[in-house]
């Protein structure tokens, strides 16, 4: 076991070490040829993407947020717009809508995997026409690593005429119904912040589609809505390029992705032995890989304060994803609600630990005995 404290939460030092010196031999050849926008790194990127997901499409931008308005623009969702999208989840996803100019609508969670609850969307969607909004599109949002329900999402959204939008950016590297994330919604979206299953050494993101004239409206809108080039300028776009860098960086640890999201099904499975007595433990639904962004557990309200300040003595660190629904945020108090219990009982229970590929068994027992002991 590792002594030194406090344990990592994440620890990309330990990738870091898998990797030797590829991530140094990939920088130096960038640095070598010089190509730091749009380089070589991030046709290649794009390519390993589409090769690993099963995605026709995949085209790289600055990062999930981005990825995420992109998507919009292409759909050309706007004014008036409702996107219907869960409350429990970072305001990244949100925020995004509103800066595509459409109104996000809030749905309940699933109380056991967390994710947009299907059930919920009708009540969504009546809601919306209400508020006189034309309903567009269902946004997932793949928590902690699960993916949602995209057979019962997609039918919904088949019936109701919408668009599904996938926001992928913890479940990247996951498959649904032995299908891989990113092939599963008109448009997947991921993020590559570092604490991410896939992450680079900085900000980064990608959108992932099947669809031929979405992909090309994509790559024209992240370079200021470019025509035949840079100076031909044929819509409004914006500017968000991945960095060359951070592509060559992605490349190196694209190539052991599938092995760590084994190892974190090694690690869920023993969190999930070592604690199902004592707390809630995530589910995972039949025929789902989840990638197990985090590891997150439900203790009763009062207990998690005393829980959380007793793992922090011991070295181990824990978070709270997310501790108010974004529908009892300040930045959205003017948009639709309707009752939301599920995502505000998880709120208030919700706590997460130390969750990575190279979480050492040893490591893992002290934090697994120090929850079993407070609570």
């Amino acid at each position: 076991m590792n002594s030194q404290l406090p344990i990592p939460f994440i620890d990309l030092a330990a990738q870091r070490r898998r990797l030797g010196d590829r991530i140094e031999k990939a920088v130096r050849e960038v640095m070598d040829h010089g190509r730091f926008i749009l380089g070589p790194e991030v046709d290649r990127l794009e390519k390993d993407l589409c090769e690993f997901s099963g995605a026709k499409n995949a085209i790289t931008c600055a990062n999930g947020t981005d990825a995420l308005v992109l998507s919009m623009m292409a759909l050309e969702i706007g004014d008036g717009d409702a996107i219907f999208l869960p409350s429990f989840t970072f305001s990244a996803s949100a925020e995004s809508v509103v800066l595509a100019g459409a109104t996000p609508v809030f749905v309940d969670i699933c109380p056991d995997t967390l994710n947009i609850d299907p059930a919920g969307l009708l009540a969504g969607f009546e809601e919306a026409r209400t508020a006189g909004l034309r309903p567009r599109a269902v946004m997932t949002v793949d928590l902690f690593g699960q993916p949602a329900d995209y057979s019962s999402i997609a039918g919904f959204c088949g019936e109701k005429g919408l668009l599904l939008i996938a926001d992928a950016a913890q479940s990247f590297g996951a498959s649904y119904q032995g299908a891989r994330v990113g092939t599963l919604a008109t448009v997947t979206t991921t993020s590559f912040f570092p604490s991410k299953p896939f992450g680079c050494y900085g900000d980064g993101g990608a959108i992932l589609t099947d669809d031929e004239d979405i992909a090309d409206l994509l790559r024209s809108l992240r370079v200021h809505g470019q025509g035949s080039d840079k100076y031909d300028n044929v819509r409004i776009g914006m500017n968000s390029r991945l960095d060359t860098l951070q592509a060559a960086i992605l490349i190196e640890k694209l190539s052991i992705l599938k092995d760590e999201i084994e190892a974190r099904q090694d690690v869920a499975a023993r969190y999930k032995h070592g604690l199902e007595d004592r707390v809630i433990s995530p589910d995972v639904t039949d025929g789902v890989v989840s990638a197990w962004a985090l590891y997150t557990i439900r203790l009763p309200e009062a207990r998690r304060d005393a829980v959380q300040d007793g793992l922090l003595e011991l070295g181990v660190p824990t978070v709270v994803y997310y501790p108010r629904p974004l529908h009892s945020q300040p930045a959205y108090a003017e948009y639709p609600a309707i009752d939301l219990p599920e995502s505000e009982a998880a709120c208030s229970q919700v706590l997460s630990l130390p969750m990575h590929p190279y979480l050492e068994e040893a490591v893992q027992d002290l934090i697994i005995e120090g929850v079993n002991k407070l609570i």
